[in-house]
């Protein structure tokens, strides 16, 4: 149970260290071996700079941290060809971490995208939500 608790500790860490901020490859190196991540992370920063993310929920088991959050910011960059919108866009997402020697070495992560798409605009809302 230490572990699990360390665990969720250091991603509570991590996402307050990235959170609101200009992310760079030196911070995700402190946090992350896993390139596959820190490339996403580096990447999104360049269409929504400096956006923040919330943990909503989070469980921790043996070497793994799975997380259901938010990311928020402002549509600034050009994203799969749609051109800044410079809309304020929240995107629910879930992640599962693993972490070894105080470092995030894998991850799998699922976002709403069509929620995304929405609030740019290229994507009619589902009023059923």
């Amino acid at each position: 149970m230490k572990k699990q608790k360390e665990n969720k500790e250091f991603i509570l860490k991590y996402f307050n260290s990235l959170s609101g901020k200009v992310k760079d490859a030196k911070i995700c190196d402190q946090y992350m071996t896993d390139n596959e991540l820190k490339e996403h992370i580096l990447f999104f920063d360049t269409i929504f700079p400096k956006y923040e993310i919330f943990a909503d929920e989070m469980t921790a088991e043996d070497d793994r941290v799975t997380i259901r959050a938010r990311l928020k910011g402002i549509h600034e960059g050009t994203f799969n060809g749609i051109p800044p919108t410079f809309k304020k866009v929240e995107m629910p997402f879930a992640v599962s971490y693993t972490i070894q020697n105080d470092k995030i070495v894998n991850h799998w992560l699922i976002a709403d995208q069509i929620a995304l798409m929405e609030q740019l605009g290229v994507m009619e809302a589902n009023v059923e939500r």
